[in-house]
């Protein structure tokens, strides 16, 4: 399964979204400098490291901001801990305005 695959099937079961975005922003990112094992390595975009989440959830609704990018956070901890380098997080209530 890829990684955009099983964050999409994570987030699913986490919050039962109304709506639900993940792309892959990894290639927009070559170029860009990462410390990796000690030196710094200049990114060639390739690989699933980076991604945009919208994500549209009645269970945001009682949530802070901060609360929501935790929760999001928590539920991808194994991505976060093991592959991804940098998720933008855009979480939502249903009603509340969104950019998609």
């Amino acid at each position: 399964m890829s990684m955009k695959a099983t964050i999409e099937s994570k987030l699913q079961a986490a919050f039962a979204p109304e709506r639900l975005e993940v792309r892959d922003e990894s290639h927009l990112h070559a170029g860009h400098h990462h410390a990796e094992a000690g030196r710094d390595a200049v990114f060639d975009g390739s690989g699933e490291t980076h991604f945009r989440v919208r994500i549209v959830a009645s269970a945001f609704a009682p949530m802070s901001r901060v609360e929501r990018h935790r929760a999001v956070n928590a539920a991808l901890a194994d991505e976060l801990s093991g592959g991804v380098h940098a998720l933008a997080i855009e979480p939502a209530a249903p009603g509340e305005a969104v950019r998609w």
